[in-house]
């Protein structure tokens, strides 16, 4: 029987079922990297969840992941995932976030997986997105619509830094030579990362790791999956579709967004704080630790959760397989 994701203790225990998928992903993924072939470790990831999922006690559907039914023959939009019994949800996954990153032996792949109580997640289409986020003590005071500039100044004055001390993560693009360059002309610092903007939006809600602020235009889904890591650690985000032709602007009215061009906050994109997020790394990067073989054959995982509702309440776990 199906019912509303509305317990503490269903939350609770769905989260850890899906830390376990993450992990399972993240391990079969492993044995590809540095291996140059992107779609075989993104289908040895996609496999592996799928197949967990199916014993989770849920009523799953799959709002972002691997593309269209024509598209994925797993983790497709749309597919109905679990026992069919259970919390009902909507899931947004990614397998392989950062699959050229993993392909290379590069840092910071990792397995992603966003969770929340059914139609509370935007269902975003496979095209760009402008995106703004921040962590907990800088939360109500971004705005997309203003200028990069005022927005690092009232961050600044949100952590009790001054602007020089500010972070600003972005991806190192041509399309972002402007905001880089703004960057410097306010004195503030610039960390680029070549992919994987899901990470550089969750160090934001880290204070350790040394990130105040992501800016910058990244992928929808992507997006979707960042905003509610961010919600479930009390951060902020905000985001804008960026529609290049007449066919995305269709598509987005199609999946229900009357208004593609609309500014998009964080109750549009995650309408509730009943939701989760969970991530396992693959490779080594600034959140995680990656997958470790042991000489005895043993896996050794390191993975995040966070739950909504707790405040910035966030766990790291380490894991023998």
């Amino acid at each position: 029987m199906s019912m509303k994701l509305d317990n503490k203790e269903d939350i609770q225990q769905l989260a850890m079922d899906f830390l376990a998928v993450a992990q399972e992903a993240a391990i079969s993924s492993y044995p590809w990297v540095g291996k140059g072939k992107k779609n075989e470790a993104d289908g040895a990831g996609t496999e592996a969840m799928r197949t967990r999922m199916g014993s989770i006690a849920m009523d799953g559907t799959v709002v972002i992941g691997e593309g269209e039914l024509d598209e994925a023959p797993m983790l497709y939009i749309g597919e109905r995932v679990g026992t069919g019994s259970g919390p009902m949800v909507d899931i947004a996954v990614d397998p392989v976030e950062g699959t050229t990153l993993m392909s290379k032996g590069q840092d910071n792949a990792l397995t992603v997986i966003a969770v929340a109580e059914k139609e509370h997640l935007l269902h975003a289409p496979d095209m760009y997105m402008r995106k703004i986020a921040v962590g907990p003590k800088a939360k109500g005071k971004i705005d997309i619509e203003a200028p990069l500039t005022e927005n690092i100044r009232s961050v600044a004055r949100s952590l009790g830094k001054d602007v020089s001390e500010v972070t600003v993560m972005i991806q190192d693009r041509s399309r972002h030579q402007s905001l880089i360059q703004e960057v410097f002309e306010a004195g503030a610092k610039v960390k680029l990362f070549s992919d994987g903007d899901v990470t550089g939006a969750i160090a934001t809600g880290i204070e350790d790791i040394g990130v105040d602020l992501l800016v910058g235009t990244g992928g929808a889904p992507e997006g979707v999956i960042a905003a509610a890591a961010l919600r479930s650690l009390g951060g902020d985000f905000q985001a804008q579709l960026v529609c290049q032709n007449e066919e995305e602007f269709n598509r987005c009215v199609g999946m229900g967004l009357s208004d593609p061009d609309c500014i998009l906050r964080m109750d549009d994109l995650v309408r509730s704080d009943r939701c989760f997020f969970v991530a396992t790394g693959i490779t080594d990067g600034i959140l995680l630790n990656g997958v470790r073989k042991k000489a005895d054959g043993s896996m050794l995982t390191h993975s995040f959760i966070t739950i909504g509702g707790r405040g910035n309440n966030f766990q790291f776990v380490e894991t023998r397989h």
